[in-house]
């Protein structure tokens, strides 16, 4: 329940983007300087008891925690900026998306602090965040800021839409939950691009190669667990998305170099069937359709007589053996067969098979565990075909 002004009638706070070595000692230290608290509560991981990165802190009275609100709100705790906002025990108003808004093409230097600067003109802040990476801290270039009331976000949108903030100009809208997001096949501007040319990984450069299809609202890099870049470029017209496909998807981005090296040789494939020296250039899709994909075909392969759908894992370690994948992927769900492939000595050569009963089961696991983090190894999990079937396949689409 909320007090008038919007304040709530608990006197408990969230902090986030703790460091890892924060504790509740150090916390009450610095929180107690503001007022008398009552408890504190570093959440922690069940079975490592390792810090999730936040926290709460219950003060005897509400003035103390807003003013501990006001007053400590992104200081520093052992090198980091600490996040705080309201706790939200009823978790209606969160899920609601009520004054809940969508920044991009953010400067890499805006953070939390002066995010939430900019945007508290407008109203009471609920929670405000930089997306960025978790381990070094970079930002992604987009973010989020609930405010208590839709006014608030409507103010903000209006007034923000179109300023430039530090060296870029921002988009800001109303944040769309996924499933009610416009996923039409047909109806798209941001697109996914993999197989980059070195001089793209640069912003600029990567911008100026794909604005001369039309105007480019926000561009973004990213890294995959294999350190491979690969970007989203979102145009502001729907047919300059899909000129730019026609033009650039299936590009060589190899150089001369690469190109006389590889002659005669047959064309390398990556794990999805897509030439290792040819751009990729598609829609981009959400978990949700990424996984709806995955669920059509999965079905499509037990629909079609086999016994349960057969996934293909590789670039495992050479310790892990039918146990060990087994612990990997039970819990997914019934598990029909499994077979990790060795060599003359007994040790694993690196890739197996999987088989799950329900294309559901399959369907998850290939979303948990793809390109996951393996003892030091991205795992590869996909759909294992027999290898005509897959020649035709990439006969038929390239």
């Amino acid at each position: 329940m909320a007090a008038a002004g919007g304040v709530p009638q608990f006197a408990s706070l969230y902090v986030g983007d703790l460091h890892p070595d924060v504790t509740e000692a150090m916390l009450y230290e610095i929180f107690n300087s503001v007022g008398p608290v009552a408890s504190i509560r570093v959440c922690r991981d069940s079975v490592t008891r390792k810090s999730l990165g936040y926290g709460y802190i219950n003060f005897h009275s509400v003035s103390d925690a807003e003013r501990a609100l006001d007053t400590l709100n992104y200081s520093s705790i052992k090198g980091r900026s600490c996040r705080l906002m309201w706790s939200q025990r009823d978790p209606s108003l969160r899920k609601s998306g009520t004054g809940n808004i969508y920044i991009k093409n953010l400067d890499k230097n805006i953070d939390n602090k002066a995010l939430y600067d900019t945007f508290s003109l407008f109203g009471n802040i609920l929670s405000c965040k930089v997306a960025s990476d978790a381990a070094t801290g970079a930002s992604y270039g987009y973010g989020f800021v609930q405010y208590e009331t839709e006014e608030a976000g409507k103010q903000a949108i209006e007034r923000v839409n179109g300023m430039q903030i530090g060296e870029k100009t921002v988009e800001v809208q109303a944040f769309q939950k996924r499933d009610t997001r416009d996923t039409n096949d047909g109806n798209f501007t941001n697109l996914y691009i993999k197989n980059l040319k070195t001089e793209w990984e640069d912003e600029e450069k990567l911008k100026e190669a794909f604005g001369k299809f039309g105007t480019v609202t926000s561009t973004l890099i990213r890294s995959d667990a294999q350190g491979r870049k690969f970007a989203f470029v979102n145009f502001e017209k729907n047919e300059d998305a899909k000129k730019c496909i026609e033009d650039m998807h299936m590009m060589d981005v190899r150089t001369e170099e690469e190109k006389a090296k590889a002659e005669g040789e047959e064309e390398k494939l990556g794990p999805d069937g897509h030439p290792e020296g040819k751009l990729y250039v598609g829609r981009a899709q959400t978990k949700k359709e990424r996984e709806k994909a995955l669920k059509s075909k999965f079905a499509a392969t037990a629909d079609s007589g086999n016994k349960g759908v057969n996934l293909y894992v590789k670039n495992l370690d050479e310790s892990v053996d039918d146990a060990g994948m087994k612990e990997l992927f039970s819990p997914f769900g019934e598990i029909t067969s499994m077979s990790v492939k060795k060599d003359d000595n007994g040790k694993c050569k690196g890739f197996g098979f999987v088989c799950f009963s329900s294309p559901d089961d399959a369907t998850k696991a290939v979303t948990e565990m793809h390109l996951k983090v393996v003892q030091g190894k991205p795992l590869y999990v996909g759909l294992a075909e027999r290898r005509e079937v897959r020649d035709e396949r990439l006969r038929q689409r390239y």
